[in-house]
Protein backbone atom coordinates (compact mmCIF):
# COMPACT_ATOMS: atom_id res chain seq x y z
CA UNK A 1 0.00 0.00 0.00
CA UNK A 2 1.51 3.04 -0.98
CA UNK A 3 2.64 5.72 1.83
CA UNK A 4 0.55 8.88 2.91
CA UNK A 5 3.50 10.92 1.35
CA UNK A 6 3.60 8.69 -2.11
CA UNK A 7 -0.17 9.57 -2.45
CA UNK A 8 0.34 13.13 -1.32
CA UNK A 9 3.10 13.35 -4.24
CA UNK A 10 1.37 11.38 -6.94
CA UNK A 11 -1.88 13.94 -6.11
CA UNK A 12 0.38 17.16 -6.35
CA UNK A 13 2.09 16.40 -9.48
CA UNK A 14 -1.32 15.68 -11.37
CA UNK A 15 -3.03 18.57 -10.08
CA UNK A 16 -0.23 20.71 -11.17
CA UNK A 17 0.42 19.62 -14.73
CA UNK A 18 -3.69 20.11 -14.85
CA UNK A 19 -3.63 22.51 -13.62
CA UNK A 20 -0.26 24.50 -15.89
CA UNK A 21 -1.29 22.27 -18.94
CA UNK A 22 2.56 21.33 -18.81
CA UNK A 23 3.53 17.37 -19.86
CA UNK A 24 6.31 17.77 -16.83
CA UNK A 25 6.22 19.17 -13.75
CA UNK A 26 9.77 20.82 -12.06
CA UNK A 27 11.22 20.31 -8.86
CA UNK A 28 10.62 23.99 -7.82
CA UNK A 29 6.89 24.00 -8.39
CA UNK A 30 6.40 21.00 -6.74
CA UNK A 31 8.41 22.32 -3.57
CA UNK A 32 6.69 25.19 -3.32
CA UNK A 33 3.41 23.13 -3.86
CA UNK A 34 4.20 20.96 -0.78
CA UNK A 35 6.28 23.31 1.58
CA UNK A 36 9.36 21.10 1.27
CA UNK A 37 12.83 21.62 -0.02
CA UNK A 38 13.73 21.28 -3.34
CA UNK A 39 16.27 18.94 -2.41
CA UNK A 40 13.43 16.91 -0.50
CA UNK A 41 11.38 16.77 -3.58
CA UNK A 42 14.52 15.35 -5.58
CA UNK A 43 14.82 12.69 -3.49
CA UNK A 44 11.33 11.65 -3.08
CA UNK A 45 11.16 11.80 -7.16
CA UNK A 46 14.00 9.33 -7.44
CA UNK A 47 11.92 6.76 -4.92
CA UNK A 48 8.80 6.88 -6.99
CA UNK A 49 11.22 6.49 -10.43
CA UNK A 50 12.33 3.67 -9.28
CA UNK A 51 9.15 2.28 -7.89
CA UNK A 52 7.53 2.92 -11.55
CA UNK A 53 5.29 5.50 -10.29
CA UNK A 54 6.67 8.71 -12.34
CA UNK A 55 8.95 9.38 -15.25
CA UNK A 56 11.90 11.46 -13.75
CA UNK A 57 14.13 13.90 -15.98
CA UNK A 58 16.88 15.85 -13.85
CA UNK A 59 16.86 19.63 -14.61
CA UNK A 60 13.90 19.15 -16.72
CA UNK A 61 10.49 17.89 -14.27
CA UNK A 62 8.80 14.99 -13.65
CA UNK A 63 5.62 13.01 -15.35
CA UNK A 64 3.24 10.08 -13.86
CA UNK A 65 4.03 6.96 -14.57
CA UNK A 66 0.33 4.96 -16.21
CA UNK A 67 0.23 2.79 -12.64
CA UNK A 68 1.20 6.10 -11.21
CA UNK A 69 -1.36 8.12 -12.61
CA UNK A 70 -4.16 6.06 -11.60
CA UNK A 71 -3.07 6.67 -7.78
CA UNK A 72 -3.03 9.80 -8.63
CA UNK A 73 -6.59 10.24 -9.60
CA UNK A 74 -7.88 7.45 -6.92
CA UNK A 75 -6.97 10.12 -4.03
CA UNK A 76 -8.64 12.74 -6.32
CA UNK A 77 -11.93 10.92 -6.46
CA UNK A 78 -11.65 10.21 -3.05
CA UNK A 79 -10.93 13.76 -1.89
CA UNK A 80 -13.32 15.52 -3.75
CA UNK A 81 -15.84 12.92 -3.17
CA UNK A 82 -15.04 13.25 0.61
CA UNK A 83 -15.29 17.10 0.31
CA UNK A 84 -18.59 16.91 -1.30
CA UNK A 85 -20.47 14.57 1.42
CA UNK A 86 -18.66 16.80 4.60
CA UNK A 87 -20.81 19.68 2.98
CA UNK A 88 -23.86 17.91 1.68
CA UNK A 89 -24.33 15.67 5.04
CA UNK A 90 -22.99 16.95 7.86
CA UNK A 91 -23.13 21.12 6.91
CA UNK A 92 -19.96 22.16 6.67
CA UNK A 93 -18.70 25.00 4.76
CA UNK A 94 -16.93 24.89 1.29
CA UNK A 95 -13.35 26.62 3.16
CA UNK A 96 -13.66 23.78 5.67
CA UNK A 97 -13.84 20.63 4.02
CA UNK A 98 -10.44 20.64 2.44
CA UNK A 99 -8.48 19.78 5.63
CA UNK A 100 -11.14 17.13 6.63
CA UNK A 101 -11.18 15.45 3.57
CA UNK A 102 -6.81 16.01 3.50
CA UNK A 103 -7.08 13.35 6.69
CA UNK A 104 -9.93 11.37 5.34
CA UNK A 105 -8.64 10.38 2.15
CA UNK A 106 -5.84 8.21 3.17
CA UNK A 107 -8.34 6.05 5.44
CA UNK A 108 -11.08 5.26 4.14
CA UNK A 109 -11.31 2.20 1.78
CA UNK A 110 -12.53 2.32 -2.22
CA UNK A 111 -15.48 0.69 -1.09
CA UNK A 112 -16.50 3.14 1.39
CA UNK A 113 -15.86 5.65 -1.41
CA UNK A 114 -17.85 3.92 -3.87
CA UNK A 115 -20.67 3.90 -2.23
CA UNK A 116 -20.41 7.63 -0.93
CA UNK A 117 -20.59 8.29 -4.58
CA UNK A 118 -23.81 6.35 -5.22
CA UNK A 119 -25.02 7.57 -1.92
CA UNK A 120 -24.80 11.46 -3.59
CA UNK A 121 -26.17 10.25 -6.76
CA UNK A 122 -23.00 10.49 -8.32
CA UNK A 123 -22.07 14.26 -8.43
CA UNK A 124 -19.81 15.70 -11.31
CA UNK A 125 -18.07 18.77 -8.99
CA UNK A 126 -17.48 18.96 -5.60
CA UNK A 127 -18.32 21.44 -3.77
CA UNK A 128 -15.38 24.49 -5.16
CA UNK A 129 -16.82 23.24 -9.02
CA UNK A 130 -13.68 20.49 -9.33
CA UNK A 131 -14.90 17.67 -11.79
CA UNK A 132 -14.79 14.20 -9.86
CA UNK A 133 -13.51 11.46 -11.62
CA UNK A 134 -15.47 8.48 -11.65
CA UNK A 135 -14.43 4.97 -10.34
CA UNK A 136 -12.74 4.53 -13.95
CA UNK A 137 -10.77 7.11 -14.00
CA UNK A 138 -12.84 9.33 -15.99
CA UNK A 139 -13.83 12.74 -15.57
CA UNK A 140 -17.47 13.42 -15.75
CA UNK A 141 -17.33 16.52 -17.13
CA UNK A 142 -14.71 19.00 -18.89
CA UNK A 143 -12.75 20.87 -15.87
CA UNK A 144 -12.18 23.89 -18.46
CA UNK A 145 -15.58 24.75 -19.36
CA UNK A 146 -15.57 28.27 -17.84
CA UNK A 147 -13.49 31.25 -18.23
CA UNK A 148 -12.64 33.93 -15.56
CA UNK A 149 -14.79 36.63 -14.86
CA UNK A 150 -12.25 39.19 -15.93
CA UNK A 151 -12.86 37.85 -19.58
CA UNK A 152 -17.33 39.00 -19.59
CA UNK A 153 -17.24 42.68 -20.73
CA UNK A 154 -19.12 45.07 -18.51
CA UNK A 155 -22.62 44.36 -18.22
CA UNK A 156 -22.33 40.78 -18.89
CA UNK A 157 -24.70 38.05 -16.69
CA UNK A 158 -22.63 35.08 -15.89
CA UNK A 159 -23.34 31.61 -13.68
CA UNK A 160 -20.53 30.98 -11.33
CA UNK A 161 -19.50 27.46 -12.01
CA UNK A 162 -15.58 27.09 -10.08
CA UNK A 163 -13.15 28.63 -7.78
CA UNK A 164 -9.55 27.39 -8.20
CA UNK A 165 -8.07 29.21 -5.46
CA UNK A 166 -9.61 27.31 -2.31
CA UNK A 167 -8.15 28.65 0.50
CA UNK A 168 -9.45 29.28 3.43
CA UNK A 169 -9.57 32.67 3.59
CA UNK A 170 -10.60 33.35 -0.28
CA UNK A 171 -13.30 31.00 0.21
CA UNK A 172 -15.03 32.70 3.51
CA UNK A 173 -14.73 36.33 1.50
CA UNK A 174 -16.08 35.11 -1.35
CA UNK A 175 -19.21 33.88 0.89
CA UNK A 176 -19.69 37.03 2.80
CA UNK A 177 -20.05 38.31 -0.62
CA UNK A 178 -22.35 36.10 -1.47
CA UNK A 179 -20.35 34.44 -3.82
CA UNK A 180 -21.07 30.32 -4.09
CA UNK A 181 -20.92 27.92 -6.88
CA UNK A 182 -24.25 28.25 -9.42
CA UNK A 183 -24.43 32.22 -8.06
CA UNK A 184 -25.82 34.62 -10.72
CA UNK A 185 -23.40 37.58 -10.91
CA UNK A 186 -23.53 40.83 -13.29
CA UNK A 187 -20.36 42.17 -14.30
CA UNK A 188 -20.85 45.86 -13.56
CA UNK A 189 -17.43 47.10 -14.09
CA UNK A 190 -14.45 45.16 -15.80
CA UNK A 191 -11.19 47.80 -16.18
CA UNK A 192 -8.70 46.38 -17.60
CA UNK A 193 -6.98 49.62 -17.06
CA UNK A 194 -7.47 49.67 -13.15
CA UNK A 195 -7.08 45.96 -13.33
CA UNK A 196 -10.56 45.52 -11.12
CA UNK A 197 -13.78 43.66 -11.80
CA UNK A 198 -16.62 44.06 -9.65
CA UNK A 199 -19.49 41.91 -9.36
CA UNK A 200 -23.54 42.47 -8.25
CA UNK A 201 -24.74 39.28 -6.67
CA UNK A 202 -28.65 40.48 -5.85
CA UNK A 203 -28.36 44.04 -4.30
CA UNK A 204 -24.39 43.47 -3.17
CA UNK A 205 -21.90 45.22 -4.88
CA UNK A 206 -18.18 43.79 -4.25
CA UNK A 207 -14.92 44.25 -6.30
CA UNK A 208 -11.69 42.11 -7.17
CA UNK A 209 -8.63 42.40 -8.04
CA UNK A 210 -7.45 40.72 -11.52
CA UNK A 211 -5.25 37.97 -9.92
CA UNK A 212 -8.27 36.82 -7.32
CA UNK A 213 -11.12 37.56 -10.09
CA UNK A 214 -8.80 35.14 -12.65
CA UNK A 215 -9.77 32.49 -9.60
CA UNK A 216 -13.69 32.74 -10.11
CA UNK A 217 -14.86 30.34 -13.26
CA UNK A 218 -18.42 31.65 -14.83
CA UNK A 219 -20.10 30.38 -17.96
CA UNK A 220 -22.46 32.70 -19.56
CA UNK A 221 -26.06 33.32 -17.91
CA UNK A 222 -29.41 34.18 -19.71
CA UNK A 223 -30.18 34.66 -23.61
CA UNK A 224 -28.61 38.20 -23.96
CA UNK A 225 -25.14 38.09 -22.84
CA UNK A 226 -22.53 40.13 -24.07
CA UNK A 227 -19.99 37.40 -25.75
CA UNK A 228 -16.33 37.21 -23.70
CA UNK A 229 -14.20 39.84 -24.63
CA UNK A 230 -11.34 37.63 -24.07
CA UNK A 231 -9.31 34.93 -26.01
CA UNK A 232 -10.30 31.26 -24.55
CA UNK A 233 -8.54 31.66 -21.33
CA UNK A 234 -5.23 29.72 -20.81
CA UNK A 235 -5.20 27.49 -17.74
CA UNK A 236 -4.65 29.58 -14.53
CA UNK A 237 -1.78 27.85 -12.56
CA UNK A 238 -2.38 27.75 -9.11
CA UNK A 239 0.95 29.77 -7.34
CA UNK A 240 2.43 29.96 -4.23
CA UNK A 241 -0.01 27.67 -2.48
CA UNK A 242 -0.71 24.29 -2.15
CA UNK A 243 -2.98 22.99 -4.78
CA UNK A 244 -6.14 21.28 -3.55
CA UNK A 245 -7.77 18.54 -4.32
Amino acid sequence: MPSLTVENYLKAILQLSLGTGADLVTTGQLASSLGVSPGTVTSMLKTLAEGGLVQYRPYEGVSLSPSGHKLALRMIRRHRLLETFLVRTLSLTWDEVHEEAENLEHAVSDVLIDRIDDFLGHPTADPHGDPIPSANGLMRRQPQEGLPVTAWSSGATVRIIRVIDQSSEFLRYLAEQGCQLDSIARIELNSREAGIVTLRLEDRLFSLGYPAAQQILAVEYGPDVPAPTAAPRKRVAKAHRTPRS
